[in-house]
């Protein structure tokens, strides 16, 4: 499985979001730091789910590190994050 449908099986799972749009943006990045051929280096992902209503802007920054898990993050250079209930 690839890391773009790994981000989206597992945001999906637990936010069960009304919106999910994962965006490969490697090829963007090509010659900077982190970039690897074949892409899936640097992602951007809009997340809309009512599980975000209430809290901080940090708070479900961390909850969506917290549902990709460590290892996943891990093999991801660049994650920006667009987020909303």
């Amino acid at each position: 499985m690839g890391v773009k449908t790994e981000i989206e099986t597992r945001l999906r799972a637990a936010f069960e979001p009304y919106a999910l749009e994962v965006i490969d943006e490697s090829e963007s990045h090509r010659g900077h730091a982190g970039y690897r051929d074949g892409g899936e280096s640097h992602f951007r992902v809009v997340i809309r789910a009512a599980g975000f209503a209430g809290k901080s802007r940090l708070a479900r920054h961390r909850a969506v590190h917290a549902a990709l898990g460590a290892e996943l993050i891990g093999r991801i250079h660049a994650l920006a994050l667009e987020i909303d209930d």
